[in-house]
């Protein structure tokens, strides 16, 4: 379950994280969430008692018997915790950092955003090994369909970083069928450069078009 911090203060989180136990969820990927000023529903307010970071030491306490106001539960929780993680962020530095904070507070495995810099992940995956202990790391692949759906996700989308020489890749496909073939050649290009430093990849189905992601795993 892809769980944020933006929506329930911190009281709301745990009661929705002991009912989802109760309830057979065991599986949660944890994030901050963005500002609702980037989403459809501009006006709402955010809370963001804690930030990912946060939700997952939490997480990690309910693990070990223990709630939010530091009282014993019993039994314990068995969640997973999973969180996101941005290779390609502007401040390579900084992430890395909020990234094994996140592994301290207890993460287990780690799921990226659509990676379309293979080289950036390595890099990425390499100063964690050397800075400490390492999850296991799921990359996001997405199979770009259009040079308008490359721009759109460079610049509308945070989080989300495309190269300009993949930009200028896809600017010569000229119809909607070389598009999406050329999407699909990149994708599997970056999924045969990281293939043996990730644990798997997570592929997403662009506008729902489902065969596009069987497609970058043939």
């Amino acid at each position: 379950l892809h769980y944020c911090c933006r929506d329930r203060n911190l009281i709301g989180m745990q009661s929705d994280l002991l009912g989802g136990y109760a309830g057979g969820l065991r599986n949660y990927l944890i994030v901050t969430g963005d500002p609702p000023k980037l989403g459809d529903y501009p006006d709402s307010t955010a809370v963001f008692d804690v930030d990912a970071v946060g939700l997952t030491q939490v997480v990690n306490n309910l693990n070990h018997g223990i709630d939010v106001g530091g009282n014993q539960i019993n039994p314990p929780t068995g969640l997973l915790i999973g969180v996101g993680a941005n290779p390609c962020a502007v401040d390579p530095e900084r992430e890395i950092n909020h990234y094994l904070n996140k592994i301290n507070a207890g993460a287990e495995y780690a799921i990226t955003q659509p990676i379309f810099d293979a080289e950036a992940l390595l890099r990425f995956l390499d100063s964690v090994e050397k800075k400490g202990d390492s999850i296991p790391v799921v990359a996001g692949v997405w199979p770009l369909i259009s040079y308008r759906n490359a721009q759109f996700l460079k610049n509308e989308v945070p989080g989300v970083e495309v190269p300009d020489a993949l930009l200028e890749r896809m600017s010569h496909a000229k119809t909607k069928e070389d598009g999406r073939a050329l999407g699909i050649e990149i994708a599997r290009e970056i999924r045969d450069v990281i293939t043996d430093r990730v644990a798997g990849f997570q592929v997403s189905a662009p506008f729902g078009i489902v065969d596009l992601a069987l497609q970058v795993l043939e």
